[in-house]
């Protein structure tokens, strides 16, 4: 089986090293890493990640929730992790149909990095089921 290939996009760069080494020693493939959403769908285009991780509150034009509608809707079976210090975005992501049955994680800050993991193993169990019944 191929490593997931992830893509990080996180503002404090000391945070965004520690995940991508962190995933890096993990197995992983770090295919991209930002500290905006400028360019967020430029950067998928070209890496076509298994998994993008998002920040919440990122500079620039958009958050991190705007910046998962507009990656949804490039690719529908992409997943992804919201990682905020703000429990409102779970209730914000539950009250718009937009996500209803997409693959969607939301982790709020401070998180541990095993359950970091562990949200990324779920999805690649459940992008193998999805494999199989195809």
């Amino acid at each position: 089986m191929r490593a997931k290939k992830i893509m990080i996009i996180e503002d404090e760069l000391d945070i965004l090293l520690l995940y991508k080494d962190y995933l890096a020693n993990k197995g992983y493939q770090i295919i991209g890493t930002s500290t905006t959403a400028n360019e967020i769908l430029k950067d998928y285009e070209s890496s076509l990640p298994d998994i993008v991780m998002l920040d919440y509150k990122l500079p620039g034009n958009m958050n991190g929730l705007e910046a998962a509608k507009m990656l949804l809707q490039k690719n529908k079976d992409l997943s992804i992790i919201l990682v905020t210090a703000f429990d409102e975005v779970k209730k914000e992501i539950n009250k718009d149909p937009f996500f209803s049955g997409k693959k969607i994680s939301v982790l709020i800050k401070p998180i541990r990095l095993n359950l970091l993991e562990r949200h990324i193993r779920n999805f690649g169990n459940v992008f193998q089921k999805n494999k199989r019944n195809k």
